[in-house]
């Protein structure tokens, strides 16, 4: 899945590619604003992004595209 991540305050997203499904990264975002934790995902190479779940603005959840190459119809 790809989770696009809009934080309070900053100009750029931040976007990871992560192997856990839709349901799986909803129950992370909810459980960081719920206990105003902090939001910890993992992407398929092993990086870690961290946000604090208060200054979260808007989590986008949606399939990933792989690389696309050529002209597309």
């Amino acid at each position: 899945m790809e989770v696009k991540i809009g934080v309070q305050n900053v100009t750029r997203e931040l976007t990871i590619d992560t192997t856990l499904d839709a349901d799986g990264v909803e129950k992370a975002v909810a459980g960081a604003l719920e206990e105003g934790g902090l939001l910890s995902l993992t992407d398929s190479k092993g990086r870690r992004v961290v946000v604090p779940g208060a200054k979260l603005a808007y989590v986008d959840i949606s399939t990933s595209v792989s690389g696309q190459v050529g002209f597309r119809s």
